[in-house]
């Protein structure tokens, strides 16, 4: 039987204009069209695996705004344990303004509001139900000190746990994140957070084995077009690319996590998780919006899935 996924994180409001070109500072242009849904990393990666069939926990805070239930009954349309997403008085959910170029790359703000509520404590309370996941993911959209707190928990209780390091913090701490099982990055989170240079996939190889030295057991680098990177302490692989014409990556990298955490809990070895969820988040560019263009499982399997 397949294993249970929790993810430990954030939930947004995505607030997407699609533009000609973006505007010079001072400048007003018109925008052809705009959509709102809801996104956030935390909250993509658990949708993403939902819909690929996973049984999902989701541990995050919302505002007590307009937005809170929406994004309450979201989760719950998609068989989303929502036992431990809380509500936060006098706080804002989290928004995400996105804007999309004709090429289908984006650009994104965030503020995080109730994200910024979701602490250890809250994780404490939630250990039980934790307890029974075979895998944890986390990002970088809720106070690092519930990532750090999480991490520790895993490896305490021997539930693997995923991080991935986005938005991109100079202030992540190496030596508190050793204990994660899966870090994956892209290559220029991967920059950030060893200072090396990533311009090649050679160049991603040798930065990814420098963080296997510091202690992390797995990295897993998302190069975009070019597939992604495999780098354990015996082994360095490539994920092929799946050609695609894109239209949106909006939350690509979340539909490669969440599908990869699917695959994985269900006991497909490394190489085939990652070759499928490189093949899912594909299949997520060629369509518009973050959630909506994450693919069924059947809708997946027509893919060649």
């Amino acid at each position: 039987m397949a294993g249970k996924i929790a993810v430990v994180g954030s939930n947004m409001v995505d607030l997407i204009s699609y533009v000609i070109r973006m505007p010079d500072r001072g400048e007003t242009i018109e925008a052809p069209a705009f959509e709102m849904g809801c996104g956030g990393k935390g909250a993509n990666q658990a949708v993403a695996a939902a819909k690929l069939g996973a049984d999902v926990l989701m541990v995050t805070k919302v505002g007590d705004d307009l937005f809170g239930d929406n994004t309450i009954r979201n989760f719950q349309s998609f068989g989303i344990d929502t036992r431990h997403v809380g509500k936060v008085a006098g706080t804002s959910s989290g928004v995400a303004p996105i804007f999309v170029e004709p090429s289908g790359e984006n650009s994104i703000l965030i503020i995080k509001g109730a994200n910024g509520h979701l602490l250890p404590a809250d994780i404490d309370r939630a250990a039980d139900d934790l307890k029974a996941c075979a895998l944890i993911l986390l990002q970088l959209e809720v106070p690092l000190e519930t990532v750090y707190h999480t991490i520790a928990f895993g490896r305490r209780h021997g539930i693997a746990t995923l991080l991935n390091p986005a938005p991109a913090a100079p202030d992540l701490d190496l030596d508190r994140i050793r204990g994660v099982t899966y870090l994956v990055p892209n290559e220029t989170e991967l920059a950030l957070i060893t200072g090396m240079p990533v311009d090649t996939p050679d160049d991603a190889g040798q930065a990814a084995r420098s963080l296997i030295a510091r202690g992390i057991e797995t990295v897993i680098v998302t190069l975009g077009a070019r597939g992604a990177l495999l780098v354990g302490r015996d082994t360095v692989a490539a994920i092929p690319p799946v050609p695609v014409v894109p239209k949106d990556t909006t939350g690509a990298g979340d539909a490669f996590i969440g599908a990869f955490a699917h695959f994985h809990v269900q006991g497909r070895d490394l190489m085939t998780a990652l070759s499928q969820a490189a093949r899912y988040a594909a299949l997520s560019i060629t369509r518009p919006g973050t959630q909506k263009s994450y693919a069924s499982a059947g809708d997946f399997a027509a893919f060649g899935g």
